[in-house]
Parts: C-alpha cells; sequence; structure tokens
C-alpha cells in the first residue's frame, strides 16, 4: 500500500463492530467524560463561586460577568498551543501516547483550583492563580478532543464511522452531564454558606482524582490500525505536519473552522452560559431548578450526539446537517422566546430537553472535520484548525452574548432572543458548510 492508498483508506474497511471496536468506543468515552468534565466544572460555578470568591466586590456586575467569563475565555484561547504540540507529536509518535499525556495534563491544574486561596485570602493573586490553572486545562484539552476523533475513527469500520464519532463526541459531552449532576449533589447536600466556605472545592478535588482514573484506563487502549500501516510502511509525515496542512490543505481548515464555530457557540451559549446566566441570572430560577434544567439538556445533547451520529451513516452527512442544524436553529429561538419567569418547571424542562438534544448537532463538526485530512497529517490538520478557530470564536462569545442579552444594546426589546438569533446564525452557517463537496464525503469524493 503506497501512499495515496493510504491516504485514500481514511478509516478502517467495512466491517461488524466487534468487542474491540466496543472497548475502544467505552473506554475512550469514560476517559473523554471525565477529563470534560474537569473543564466545564468551572463554567458552572461561575455565578455562584467565581465572582463571590475569586473577583473583588467592588467591581460593577457587567465588570464581574466579564471578568469571570474572560478567565473562562482564557482556557480555550490556548488550546491552539497544546493543540498542535500534541498533534504534531501524534503524527509523529502515535496517536494513543498523546491521548494519554492530555487528559494526565488535565487532571493536576484541576486539582489544584480545589485548593485554592481565595479572593480574600490573598487578593489578586487568586484570580490571578485561577487564569493560569484555566489555560493549563485548555492546553490539555486542545489536545484532547481531536486526538479522541482521530483516534476512533481510525478504529472503528467504514459503515459505521459516524455512530462511532458520535458516541465519542456524547461521552466527551458527558463531562458536562457529570458536571451537573455533581453540582446538583453538592446544593442538596450543603446549604449556601457551606458551599461559599468550603464545598465548592469538592467537585474540583474529584475532578483531579477522575483525571488519574482516565489515565489509567486510557493504558488498556491499543494504537490505531491506521497509524500502525503509516508506521510499519515509513509514511509517516517527514515534515512539520502543521506545515503540511498549511501549505496543502487549507480547504479543511476552513470546513473545520466554520463547523467548529457552529460546535463552540451552541456548547458555549446553549449549554455553559444559559443556565446560570440567562435561566437563573436573568429569569431569577433557583440555583438547583437551573441545574436541573442544564442537566436534562446535557443529557439530551449526549443522546442527540449519538442518534445524529447513526443518522449520518444512513443518510449522509449534507442530509443530516440539514435535519440536526436547522433543528438547532428552531428550537433555539423557540426556547429563549418561550423563556419567562413564570412559567411552569415541567414547561421549562420539556423545551430544553429539546433544545438540548438539537445541540448535538456539535457531533457533526468531528464527522465531517475528522476524514477531510489525509492520515500522515490527520491529528495536526484537525487539532490546528479545531483549536484555532475555538480559541477566536470562544473570546469574542462571551462578551458577544452578554451584549446581545443587554436591553441597552443592539437588539433593544428584542434582547431576550439575542442568544436564540446568535445560535440559529452559526447553525445555518454549518448547514451550508454540509452542502461543499469536501464536507460532503471528505477523502472520498
Amino acid at each position: 500500500m503506497n501512499q495515496s492508498e493510504i491516504n485514500a483508506q481514511w478509516q478502517p474497511t467495512a466491517r461488524p463492530l466487534n468487542s474491540k471496536d466496543l472497548k475502544t468506543l467505552v473506554l475512550s468515552s469514560l476517559g473523554g467524560t471525565l477529563e470534560f468534565y474537569d473543564f466545564v466544572i468551572y463554567a458552572l460555578y461561575i455565578d455562584t463561586i467565581v465572582k463571590p470568591l475569586f473577583l473583588p466586590h467592588t467591581l460593577s456586575p457587567l465588570t464581574l460577568d466579564l471578568f469571570a467569563w474572560g478567565i473562562f475565555a482564557a482556557g480555550y484561547l490556548v488550546r491552539p498551543v497544546g493543540g498542535i504540540i500534541m498533534a504534531h507529536f501524534g503524527d509523529k509518535v502515535g496517536r494513543k501516547k498523546m491521548f494519554t499525556l492530555s487528559v494526565a495534563m488535565m487532571a493536576l491544574p484541576t486539582f489544584i483550583i480545589g485548593v485554592l486561596p481565595t479572593y480574600e485570602m490573598i487578593g489578586i493573586f487568586a484570580p490571578l492563580l485561577l487564569l493560569i490553572m484555566r489555560m493549563l486545562q485548555g492546553a490539555a484539552i486542545g489536545g484532547e478532543m481531536p486526538g479522541a476523533w482521530v483516534f476512533i475513527a481510525e478504529h472503528v469500520p467504514k459503515q459505521r464511522y459516524g455512530l462511532g464519532v458520535g458516541t465519542l463526541t456524547s461521552g466527551i459531552t458527558g463531562g458536562i452531564l457529570l458536571g451537573f449532576i455533581v453540582t446538583i449533589i453538592i446544593d442538596l447536600c450543603f446549604t449556601t454558606q457551606n458551599i461559599l466556605d468550603y464545598a465548592w472545592r469538592i467537585p474540583f478535588i474529584i475532578g483531579g482524582i477522575f483525571g488519574v482514573i482516565s489515565v489509567y484506563l486510557r493504558r488498556f487502549l491499543s494504537e490505531t490500525p491506521i497509524f500502525k500501516e503509516l508506521a510499519a510502511r515509513k509514511a509517516i509525515e517527514k515534515n512539520i505536519p502543521v506545515v503540511t496542512v498549511l501549505q496543502k490543505h487549507k480547504t479543511a481548515c476552513v470546513i473545520v473552522a466554520l463547523l467548529t464555530w457552529s460546535l463552540s457557540t451552541a456548547i458555549m451559549v446553549g449549554i455553559l452560559i444559559t443556565p446560570g446566566r440567562i435561566v437563573g441570572g436573568i429569569y431569577h430560577f433557583a440555583n438547583l431548578d437551573w441545574r436541573i434544567g442544564g442537566c436534562i439538556a446535557a443529557l439530551t445533547l449526549t443522546l442527540g450526539c449519538i442518534i445524529f451520529g447513526w443518522l449520518d451513516d444512513k443518510l449522509g452527512s449534507t442530509k443530516t446537517s440539514m435535519i440536526c442544524w436547522g433543528g438547532l436553529a428552531v428550537s433555539s429561538l423557540y426556547f429563549y422566546s418561550s423563556l419567562s419567569p413564570d412559567m411552569s418547571l415541567t414547561k421549562l424542562y420539556l423545551i430544553w430537553a429539546i433544545f438540548g438534544l438539537f445541540i448535538g448537532s456539535v457531533a457533526m463538526t468531528p464527522i465531517i472535520g475528522t476524514r477531510t485530512f489525509p492520515p500522515a497529517i490527520r491529528y495536526s490538520g484537525l487539532s490546528f484548525s479545531y483549536n484555532l478557530a475555538y480559541a477566536l470564536f470562544s473570546a469574542f462569545t462571551p462578551t458577544l452574548t452578554i451584549y446581545l442579552l443587554s436591553p441597552e444594546h443592539l437588539l433593544g426589546e428584542y434582547s431576550y432572543l439575542g442568544a436564540g438569533i446568535y445560535i440559529s446564525f452559526v447553525a445555518l452557517i454549518a448547514i451550508g458548510v454540509g452542502f461543499y463537496p469536501l464536507a460532503k464525503k471528505g477523502l472520498e469524493q
């Protein structure tokens, strides 16, 4: 098999799923769940912990929002650095080694956040240390997600590609679900004062322990057959992989970047900002109520990733993109237009569940993106374009969302639709990308 033949064989040929495939899916998905939990637990505590304990009380509410969400976004800004470095070695020495390293790099800063002194104890050093830990987490997650997607794409058989990548993505987003569950348990077991005093540290310390478990679990994974083939035939990229990506695969980079914009906005706005900042902050639902709602959305999100991955195997990427991203555009506008302080919890949870299901559209980003690069530089190509785009769009998404939600700004009396309009806009972009030939079939076109 020469280099061109290996490039054409972008994943294992069609065959039934076997026990080894299932083991790989389960261990990879569980590891992704534990690592993504570590990364997003910060967002679930921004309003209840970060702002009161790590920032000066003299700041205005808007400034507090911008600083707190700015520290959150910092984790995304450094993702390209971690992603490019780990992807470089992933294309050179193997997917599995970097796949394991990324989760080890996540565990330590998560544990440290759990034992950090607060602003009252050490002043300005508290938010600075928190910022540094978030940046270290960002570097780790930058290598984790593209590495996980490539790892599964090169393991599962061709006719189960969408289901395999969708299932892995559901495992990764399951970290959000786990985060909501843990914070709900904390809310139920401790008083508000207890949480502010010490109980808020528990989820982060648990996250550090989860990281160690993830490292152990990944010892049982084997290197991907595609990389083994590249190594055996000495077809590993001889140049710096990311340089080859920039020279020869610009179209693939643009496709992944645009889809990443859609993914990052759906997750950041729909899942992470909406519960505390919108449902809790603007519509004044109790902490426990919006955490349960967020938990329901995270659950249906994980189901949506699997459903839309399976649908991609059946209908292809273009039709599936129209269904899932189109559904997200409609359901997001309906969700935000229906919110009101006096609505019943039953209705809130129902429309939130539907909205969360269509946020599962995010699985289409790795499904389409992974197959647009040849094996020799696949990890670097996906990691570079995905992480760079994520850093770019996440840098302004929290600020833009807060701006759109303010009645004094652009949308005026329609500001309650701000988040929905933004999500619908990026969903339409994703639908358009789905019609591009390289996005339809990848290297098989």
